[in-house]
């Protein structure tokens, strides 16, 4: 009988999806997963980001869509002190908060909700973060919870950011998601009324799209802000839908079906069949991203690097990018893209070889292997469309010398916060670039700094993080690739995680959807986007 009801339930909630697929001025996008909540700054993944930052928030500068280009935002411009510490950000004037069922704002955007929103990550005792304990993963793996030294409220349409030291990619990474401004008035609300949690429930921002409601597993819906500042770059329909689908063989049947217009992540081999069909079009992009295999080097035996390098050795890569990636990606050898500024080709990945993998563990004192787990992506990334199989196959291989693996997995906001605790010996994850910047790789996956957010390798290597930080201090561009080569050279010799794969990016929509621009670090944007 409950799986009966659970079929109606579903069955009726799909078809209330297709008839609102029919509505003029509804934009419906098959995403991959439900986010793990709405409070930015808290996350790290795509499928957070795509569900708040780009849609419900704005921050004082952004990236062009489409482009890795910074522009303005909520700032309608800045300056820049002569010594490079000081930012100064000059508030646009008459921006609106989103009026919704649970918030009536009292007045439009002015410095002290910039002030409130980064005082709160800067500072532990703030009175909010207080309330609702959070930590705030990107800002602690970039540094800025040391380099940050005040947030000044000039006026009410200025805001000056004061450095410590200075931060070469700064503006870069205050165009990133986690970077968006909230509502203080909203935020002291919630806090009065002792409920701050609901800012992970209930968001509520400046952006292109108004929150409505969300049911976890199956959809997010959002209403068009008519009040929004940016005409040019608008909201062009009048309702989003998010139309939670994890699996991507059926998100392709949706899109076939006008269940939905635009698809996440697409398996490889649907490729070609989606650009088949009569009613769709698919855009492609050279991919800004890499899978990883990481390598929690806190535990036992994965702390030595020859070991470390024999799993990487015994790993059938180009097997894995046949089977995995099909005609959509190419072998990974570095720990960033190919397209990456300060990128060293002159180092090449090791080739696969079981006779030296065995050597090398032999070597560590492993003669007859070990047993350990790997945790197997749960959801489709654009560095890695299909994790199981992936899991699957790096089982086999390292079975062949003697590393007996156990695969598992857990639903994704899950996952993410486990692997961020170090409770994974080996995990299965991978990143797309954000600002364009080398730091956001060598910085944001493997700094000291970044251990528990977004280095799942746990890696903590004085002579690697010197030059990670060095290169942040330096200006120059010339200076900063030199310093960034031989960090690479150090990670090649260390091997905290193995590069697998980068993907081209695929995005199938119906011929209807004008406008959507592919997002170089992988985001969906739908302000701009249209039905015709």
């Amino acid at each position: 009988m409950k799986g009966n009801t659970t079929r109606i339930i579903l069955s009726a909630l799909f078809a209330g999806i297709a008839g609102a697929a029919q509505a003029a001025g509804t934009l419906i996008y098959c995403s991959e997963g439900s986010p793990a909540g709405f409070d930015t700054p808290q996350y790290t993944s795509g499928t957070d980001f795509d569900a708040s930052a780009r849609s419900i928030y704005n921050g004082l500068v952004s990236f062009r869509r489409g482009s890795t280009e910074v522009i303005p935002e909520l700032a309608e411009k800045w300056d820049i002190s002569e010594n490079g510490l000081e930012y100064t950000f000059h508030l646009r004037r008459g921006v609106k908060f989103h009026t919704t069922r649970f918030f009536t704002p009292t007045r439009e955007l002015i410095a002290d909700d910039v002030v409130y929103t980064f005082e709160r990550m800067m500072d532990k005792n703030h009175p909010f973060r207080k309330a609702y304990p959070a930590e705030f993963p990107y800002f602690t793996d970039m540094g800025m919870d040391k380099n940050l030294k005040s947030v000044q409220k000039i006026d009410d349409y200025t805001v000056k950011f004061t450095l410590n030291e200075v931060d070469a990619p700064f503006l870069q990474n205050m165009a990133m998601a986690f970077a968006v401004i909230f509502s203080k008035e909203y935020m002291e609300k919630l806090l009065n009324e002792g409920k701050p949690q609901l800012l992970n429930q209930q968001p509520l921002g400046t952006g292109p799209f108004v929150f409505d409601r969300y049911q976890k597993d199956a959809q997010i819906r959002y209403r068009a802000n008519t009040a929004y500042w940016d005409k040019e770059e608008g909201p062009l329909v009048d309702n989003l839908i998010f139309a939670i689908t994890k699996d991507p063989t059926v998100r392709a049947q949706k899109l076939r079906s006008g269940e939905c217009h635009i698809a996440s992540h697409p398996l490889p081999a649907d490729v070609e069949r989606l650009k088949k069909e009569s009613n769709l079009k698919v855009l492609s992009s050279p991919g800004f991203n890499v899978g990883f295999i990481y390598y929690n080097t806190e535990k036992t035996p994965l702390q030595k690097p020859e070991v470390r390098m024999a799993l990487d050795m015994a790993i059938n890569k180009p097997a894995i990018i046949k089977a995995v990636y099909g005609g959509q990606g190419v072998l990974a050898e570095g720990p960033m893209p190919t397209t990456q500024w300060s990128y060293d080709d002159t180092l090449k990945g090791r080739s696969y070889d079981v006779g030296k993998a065995k050597a090398l563990l032999k070597e560590a004192g492993y003669p007859d292997g070990f047993e350990m787990g790997l945790w197997s992506l749960p959801v489709a990334r654009p560095y890695n469309p299909n994790g199981r199989l992936m899991a699957e196959l790096i089982q086999a291989d390292w079975a062949k010398i003697g590393v007996r693996v156990s695969i598992s997995t857990y639903e994704w906001g899950e996952y993410l916060r486990r692997a961020q605790k170090g409770e994974h010996d080996v995990i299965m994850a991978g990143w797309t670039g954000d600002n364009g910047d080398p730091d956001n790789w060598l910085g944001n996956l493997l700094s000291c700094g970044a251990v528990g957010g977004s280095n799942y390798s746990r890696f903590c290597y004085r002579p690697f993080d010197d030059l990670v930080v060095r290169a942040r201090r330096e200006t120059d561009q010339q200076g900063r690739t030199q310093l960034y080569k031989e960090a690479q050279k150090i990670f090649h010799e260390q091997m905290p995680m193995s590069p697998i794969g980068t993907s081209i990016v695929n995005v199938p929509m119906n011929k209807k959807v004008q406008g959507f621009k592919i997002s170089p670090f992988g985001m969906f944007q739908f302000n701009g986007v249209s039905m015709q």
